[in-house]
């Protein structure tokens, strides 16, 4: 719909351009995940760098999106955002994966560190209440 207006050269009426800024904010979030994943390139620092908390926020973002607009979308805008939610979960499982099996020594490491850093809560032996001594 929005390409048959786009090649007439005619404007887009209302429906269409509210389509075209739902897709451009799907497409926005589907950068974001791609730049987390290391797929794209950040444009603020022009390099490739992971951050698959970013990708989850995006997907997220995605999914309530998702859940917010369920039966208000068209056939096209429910498949396009369809589509790139899995594309996205697909490609963040993947990751997740491939970051466990390159770092599972660092895993245990830190796992193993968290353990050792929490304080054990200290045991008083004088009793907090003198009324619960039976005085």
């Amino acid at each position: 719909m929005i390409d048959d207006a786009m090649a007439s050269g005619g404007k887009l009426n209302a429906e269409q351009q509210q389509q075209l800024l739902f897709m451009m904010l799907v497409q926005q979030h589907e950068q974001i995940g791609m730049m987390g994943l290391g797929k794209l390139k950040d444009p603020s620092s022009d390099k490739i760098t992971k951050d698959l908390n970013a990708t989850r926020y995006a997907i997220d973002t995605l999914k309530m999106l998702e859940t917010y607009t369920k039966g208000n979308l068209t056939g096209d805008m429910k498949s396009y955002l369809t589509h790139v939610l899995s594309t996205l979960q697909l490609n963040y499982v993947d990751e997740a994966k491939g970051e466990k099996k390159e770092k599972p020594d660092a895993d245990v490491a830190s796992t193993s560190a968290e353990a050792v850093e929490q304080p054990v809560p200290e045991q008083s032996s004088a009793p907090e209440d003198p009324a619960a001594q039976g005085e």
